[in-house]
C-alpha cells in the first residue's frame, strides 16, 4: 500500500509522532506520494512498456535494457531511478553490473473524487 498525502500533512504527522502526541499511523512505513498526479505521471506508456520489457525479457544489465528499449542511456537511467524510488523496480548487483528486476505485480488506485486526502495507491 502507498499513501497519498501532501508534504505539509506528512510533515505535521511526523512532528506529532515525534512529540509523542500520537502513535505512528498504520502504513507510516509506506512510500508516499504527494498526489495521484505524481504517480500517474510516472506510469507513462513508455515507462509501462519499459516495466513490461524488464518483466518479460529479463535483461541482465541496464546496458542490455538500453539496447532492447532503444532509449538513450540518460533517459533510461532517469526513468529507472524514478521507478526504483516508487517501488516498481529493484536492482540486483551482478559483478560490475546491475540487473533491473520488475517487482510490482499490480497497482490499485482508489480516488476519492471529493477530497485529495483520502486517495490511496496499492503497489503489489
Amino acid at each position: 500500500m502507498t499513501k497519498i498525502q501532501t508534504t505539509r500533512d506528512l510533515r505535521l504527522e511526523m512532528m506529532a509522532v515525534a512529540r509523542g502526541e500520537r502513535k505512528p499511523p498504520a502504513g507510516a512505513n509506506l512510500k508516499s506520494y504527494n498526489s495521484v498526479t505524481a504517480l500517474v505521471r510516472l506510469l507513462t506508456d513508455e515507462n509501462r512498456d519499459l516495466l513490461a520489457m524488464i518483466r518479460d525479457r529479463r535483461p541482465e544489465s541496464i546496458s542490455e535494457l538500453g539496447k532492447l528499449s532503444g532509449r538513450s542511456s540518460g533517459n533510461l537511467t532517469r526513468s529507472l531511478s524514478k521507478l526504483e524510488t516508487a517501488g516498481f523496480v529493484e536492482f540486483v548487483q551482478s559483478g560490475r553490473t546491475k540487473k533491473p528486476v520488475a517487482v510490482a505485480k499490480s497497482v490499485t488506485l482508489s480516488i476519492d473524487p471529493y477530497s485529495i486526502h483520502h486517495d490511496r495507491v496499492e503497489v503489489a
